[in-house]
């Protein structure tokens, strides 16, 4: 559906009025979803999971360091095999944050512990509205501009709604529970009506008149292999904390967040460099949803085999 949206965007852009209407429903969107993220972290999960704080610093270490650095190695790239402004897109994509959703998810049907995982990737998000955005500037500084009033847009869009939902969770929790399906659904078309605003101003703007299929093929080649190393390391990283949390660590420091990184980057970036800055972070989303459900599959009947 998001590629689906993706395409929509660039043979039937909203345009004008609609486009206003869109980027509205957009704002009000992310966030309701972040307010509804912190109104389903459990308290309970969130005190067991603080324990294993070792393990939350190598989800932080992979998704802050090790990815950066990755983006770093990515230099050599342009302008032999891509343009400038495609590298910086590759590079945003190792500067988002872990994504909450689909971590979680992994881990679970994984049979890794879901409380490290809630929280990890919790912890992620809240730390990446700081560190995003100076990641950014350190990184891409001669393509954005990152400023403090930045730095407060991401903290409205995101982080306020995500402490506002702790904060009313107490009251909301039974109707929370009774509407899980619909709120996960209006999670997804939030995401899909980012993609399609971000995918028509793109076209408004001609943005893809500039791409052929050997980015493509640049693009899909770089985030197969940063889904590589990330797991590998990773996957070897948490070995020492028992198979629960070497699951979580594995999900949680490999994933990246579209639900995060496309607010981040509509702040961080103009209307018209926005939609090729989230081109490559969909190609590694839409890679890490393949890869991640295929392994959780497997180790779920690995995990099913242990304990019998």
């Amino acid at each position: 559906m998001i590629l689906g949206l993706a395409g929509l965007g660039i043979v039937l852009p909203a345009q004008g009025t609609a486009l206003e209407v869109v980027s509205v429903l957009v704002q009000v969107g992310i966030v309701a979803l972040f307010f509804l993220y912190g109104a389903r972290l459990s308290t309970g999960e969130v005190l067991h999971g603080v324990k294993a704080w070792r393990v939350h610093g190598v989800i932080v270490v992979s998704t802050f360091v090790m990815f950066p650095l990755l983006g770093l190695a990515l230099s050599p790239l342009a302008p032999a095999l891509i343009s400038q402004q495609l590298l910086a897109a590759l590079v945003f994509v190792c500067l988002v944050p872990s994504t909450v959703q689909s971590s979680v998810a992994f881990t679970s049907i994984a049979g890794g512990d879901r409380a490290i995982a809630v929280v990890a990737a919790s912890v992620s998000s809240l730390l990446g509205v700081f560190l995003t955005p100076l990641l950014v500037a350190l990184m891409l500084g001669g393509d954005v501009r990152v400023d403090a009033q930045a730095v407060l847009r991401i903290i409205g869009l995101l982080l306020l709604p995500f402490l506002a939902g702790q904060v009313a969770r107490r009251w909301l929790r039974p109707w929370l529970l009774r509407h899980d399906v619909g709120l996960r659904r209006f999670d997804r078309s939030t995401v899909l009506l980012v993609v399609y605003a971000g995918f028509s101003r793109g076209t408004n703007a001609d943005v893809w008149q500039v791409l052929d299929w050997g980015d493509g093929v640049v693009v899909a080649a770089v985030c197969v292999g940063l889904l590589a190393v990330s797991s590998a390391v990773c996957w070897l990283a948490g070995r020492r904390f028992g198979r629960g949390a070497q699951v979580a660590v594995y999900f949680c420091g490999t994933n990246k967040s579209l639900a995060a990184g496309l607010p981040m980057a509509s702040v961080l970036f103009s209307a018209t460099t926005f939609p090729l800055m989230i081109l490559p972070l969909m190609v590694y989303h839409q890679l890490q949803l393949i890869v991640g459900s295929v392994i959780a599959t497997r180790l779920s009947g690995h995990g099913r085999s242990v304990q019998a």
